[in-house]
């Protein structure tokens, strides 16, 4: 095993293969509308963080979806993934709403992307409930574990409300995604080395692994295109995640080591080379090497 398949994982728990359906509701998020920034992060676009072109109600768009998939691929089990924008950000009775509506036929479990400073008391409740009939995800973003790299990408948030959103989702026993960017013009891999140990000592259940894409009309994008940062090269983002994956613990599952943005939205995205590709390199240099997902962890990790 070079990583932790987030896909062989969803095999081994629900006995065949799972997929993921997208949902896509009309948000916002905290750091958009001045309750703690306004404009949002600067790498996020107007489709906050989703490029589904998904419509209609939540039971409409996943009927669709799994219909689709159904067809195509003879599957049994899905999870509903609630994607786009902060997904807690909401009066309770709508969330709560929202998310049993997505309880269609075969649908095994909910992912909820939502940011750390947004997970109020009610809404944890309810998915620690809901937990105990149905595969609970929380997905927060973290990026990066500098605190002067989130302050740039005006995340509106810092570490301490990472850690602390953290410590709760997994005293209530629900699953933690993490997202972060590898790749950030600020970052070296020191902060890459720090982001795996936070990870570790937390227990986190699972990572999602991003490329800095920057997509346009967004404040990164003008930034790129003033000149004022440079992205690294492919072989530095290679390096990068191999370094993070080879200091992240065994046990912590990988969904994914790159992400993607559509062609059109896009100032760059993944130096012009299909994500497939990246991928398949990254698995090539860790075997050829001998390398695996925590094998420079060090010492004993309670």
């Amino acid at each position: 095993m070079i990583y932790r398949k987030y896909s062989d994982f969803l095999r081994e728990k629900f006995g065949e293969k799972v997929y993921k359906l997208p949902v896509k509701l009309d948000l916002t998020c905290p750091n958009r509308d001045g309750t703690c920034g306004v404009g949002g992060c600067i790498f996020c676009g107007e489709e906050g963080g989703s490029f589904e072109n998904n419509y209609g109600s939540v039971r409409e768009q996943l009927i669709k979806n799994r219909d689709h998939i159904k067809s195509k691929y003879k599957a049994n089990k899905y999870i509903a993934y609630f994607q786009n924008f902060t997904n807690t950000y909401m009066p309770f009775e709508d969330f709560k709403k929202v998310i049993e509506d997505s309880l269609i036929e075969d649908v095994v479990g909910v992912s909820i992307s939502t940011r750390p400073d947004c997970l109020p008391k009610k809404h944890l409740d309810f998915l620690e409930e809901l937990n105990k009939n149905y595969f609970v995800t929380v997905e927060i973003g973290l990026q990066t574990p500098n605190y002067h790299s989130l302050k740039k990408l005006n995340r509106g948030h810092g570490l301490a409300e990472f850690i602390s959103a953290a410590l709760e989702l997994k005293r209530r026993n629900l699953n933690v995604c993490t997202h972060i960017i590898i790749g950030l013009p600020w970052d070296d891999d020191l902060d890459i080395l720090e982001c795996a140990k936070i990870l570790n000592v937390l227990n986190i259940d699972e990572v999602k692994i991003h490329a800095l894409y920057i997509l346009k009309d967004t404040g990164l994008g003008k930034m790129y295109e003033r000149g004022e940062i440079e992205v690294i090269s492919l072989e530095d983002y290679k390096k990068k995640v191999i370094l993070f994956l080879r200091n992240l613990k065994d046990d912590i599952i990988v969904e994914r080591i790159i992400g993607r943005a559509p062609y059109e939205n896009s100032l760059f995205c993944n130096w012009n080379t299909s994500w497939w590709k990246i991928r398949d390199d990254i698995i090539n240099v860790m075997h050829e090497n001998g390398y695996t997902q925590g094998d420079l962890v060090k010492g004993e990790i309670l």
